[in-house]
């Protein structure tokens, strides 16, 4: 079992940054890739970003590619999400999950709400 808990969102300006956090507990943080998910209102989950165990292999949305970057510390069993140039579409509720079986994101956070006014 993992667990995971988002942190970080707020509410902000078109053009400012956030940084989000997905701390974890349970089964061994490193054992797994990390991915960020985002749900706007009224709209499916769509895919943000990824990164492998190792930290070196990173995907990014189209959509957020040279705004955001994903990172991960292992040593401390947390995950990230920076978040730079917000835009006002980019508002949504932003999950962290992690990949247990492969190609499958087993176990999710609650999520945490950012939203980005014009």
């Amino acid at each position: 079992q993992v667990q995971l808990v988002e942190s970080g969102g707020g509410l902000v300006q078109a053009g400012d940054s956030l940084r989000l956090s997905c701390a974890a507990s349970g089964r061994t943080f490193s054992s797994f890739a990390l991915g960020w998910f985002l749900q706007a209102p009224g709209k499916e989950r769509e895919f943000v970003a990824t990164i492998s165990r190792s930290g070196i292999n990173l995907s990014y949305a189209a959509s957020v590619k040279g705004r955001f970057t994903i990172s991960r510390d292992n040593a401390k069993n947390t995950g990230y999400l920076q978040m730079n140039s917000l835009k006002p579409e980019d508002t949504a509720v932003y999950y962290c999950a992690v990949e247990v079986t492969l190609g499958r994101y087993d176990y999710w956070g609650q999520g945490t709400q950012v939203t980005v006014s014009s």
